[in-house]
């Protein structure tokens, strides 16, 4: 007799109707027990709504694509049509795809931004609610129960003990939750959150860019030590025909021997530099880790690309994409809601709320400083691209000269003026005109990219 009624109290307690407590649980999902009946409020806010990625891509030598668009953030990163890589090679048209499908730190940042969008906040809210109104329940139970039957009930659904108290705590924790829910603010962290690891992946694909540029200009250091190491050799072989000839002394001699041994070495350090770098750009698109990746030749960048830059749209885009600025407005709204609770809660001289109006007064000068830095960067890097386009035009002036003077030498040696070793030191130098502006291209094309992660990414490293 007894345990049926134990049974009938428990299904009251869990499935019956009750007075205003229950009530206002049901439709409100939300209050204290004893907290009036009150009508039903929006419960869902939508996740906040994250910037479009836009995915931008290199190229391998030659081919340019035509002009595009210059709408506002609109900076055309397809400088090349990309083509699929033979085995042990790659290109820079295909870099950002392999980096994103292989690299094993992203695939990481990737299933961590599924686990978040696989979460369905209504149904974590109806969960939510679900619970309070059973909290709201039970706390009616003990209200109206002889303690000798709510001691046996709340043992039979595991929570012996429980006391109105105990079950208020619980219920205004859960509430605390769902008031979050339904006011949007756990979506929105989850947002953030999602914005935060695109970002760290946006990161990554940037920094194997900079490898595979650093690994271009190494292997281009490396092709100048060589031209310096057969110019030393022929020194080296002149000066010991010069010395058996008794025209110059041993010292002199040595000192052309260590600088020729010096330069080797120097070569030696590169190649080692080179594996190193290449074994790293392997490992960051999830190649096999070999050291013998060969990289296809970076793109030229496009007058009309050059052309197509605009400061103020730029900068207005690449405030919007930047999480940084994200971040600090983040921090801004905190302490603003900080503040707006301690209003409710203290007069105007209480402490608490004098200390969270300073608090709130410094996160605003907090945030000015995070724009003012993001256009300073912003500023450094659309200079950047000017300052090395006419580096660019300068070290091509030069080049069309020494093309010049080693076509004048080429005459002379034909015409018997000059030996052949004067020769070879002209299309030394004319190599090394060269080489000037191939790092002008390079130094040019690095400053086009960093303006582009700067205005479709908000990245300002």
């Amino acid at each position: 007799m007894q345990k049926r009624i134990l049974s009938i109290l428990l299904a009251l307690a869990l499935g019956c109707s009750l007075p205003a407590t229950v009530a206002f649980a049901e439709e409100n999902g939300g209050g204290t027990a004893q907290t009036a009946e009150q009508g039903p409020a929006e419960e869902t806010l939508p996740a906040e709504t994250l910037p479009e990625e836009t995915r931008t891509t290199g190229a391998a030598a030659e081919k340019t694509a035509p002009a595009d668009s210059t709408e506002t953030g609109a900076v055309n990163t397809d400088l090349t049509v990309a083509q699929p890589d033979a085995v042990g090679t790659i290109s820079f048209a295909n870099l950002e795809t392999r980096v994103r499908e292989h690299n094993l730190t992203i695939q990481m940042l990737e299933a961590s931004i599924a686990s978040i969008d696989a979460k369905d906040f209504d149904k974590m809210q109806e969960d939510l609610r679900k619970q309070l109104n059973n909290i709201a329940k039970l706390q009616y139970l003990v209200l109206t129960t002889p303690p000798e039957y709510t001691d046996a009930i709340l043992g039979e659904i595991g929570m012996e003990g429980a006391t109105y108290s105990s079950l208020q705590a619980s219920y205004d924790a859960l509430k605390d939750t769902f008031d979050d829910l339904k006011e949007g603010k756990i979506q929105g962290d989850a947002a953030a959150v999602v914005r935060q690891l695109e970002n760290t992946e946006d990161q990554l694909v940037m920094g194997a860019e900079t490898v595979y540029v650093s690994l271009r200009e190494l292997t281009a250091a490396r092709d100048s030590v060589q031209r310096t190491l057969t110019a030393l050799g022929r020194t080296e072989r002149e000066m010991e025909l010069r010395y058996s000839m008794g025209q110059i002394s041993a010292l002199q001699l040595q000192q052309v021997k260590n600088g020729r041994a010096q330069a080797e070495s120097g070569l030696a350090t590169l190649e080692m530099n080179l594996d190193n770098l290449t074994a790293q750009l392997e490992s960051m698109i999830g190649a096999e880790i070999t050291g013998q990746l060969t990289l296809g030749a970076l793109p030229g960048v496009p007058a009309e690309k050059l052309a197509a830059m605009d400061y103020e749209k730029d900068l207005a885009a690449a405030k919007t994409a930047s999480y940084a600025l994200f971040a600090a407005q983040r921090d801004l709204d905190d302490a603003k809601e900080a503040y707006d609770d301690a209003c409710d809660k203290y007069g105007v001289n209480n402490y608490n709320r004098k200390s969270a109006q300073h608090t709130w007064e410094a996160a605003q000068y907090t945030y000015q400083a995070a724009v003012q830095a993001q256009e300073l960067k912003f500023r450094t890097v659309f200079n950047a691209v000017g300052d090395s386009r006419q580096a660019l035009q300068a070290a091509e002036t030069a080049l069309a000269l020494q093309k010049d003077t080693y076509s004048s030498m080429e005459l002379k040696y034909q015409q018997g003026t000059i030996s052949q070793n004067k020769l070879l030191d002209a299309k030394d130098d004319l190599a090394a005109a060269q080489d000037t502006v191939d790092t002008a291209r390079r130094n040019l094309f690095t400053a086009y990219r960093n303006y582009v992660w700067a205005v479709e990414k908000g990245i300002l490293n």
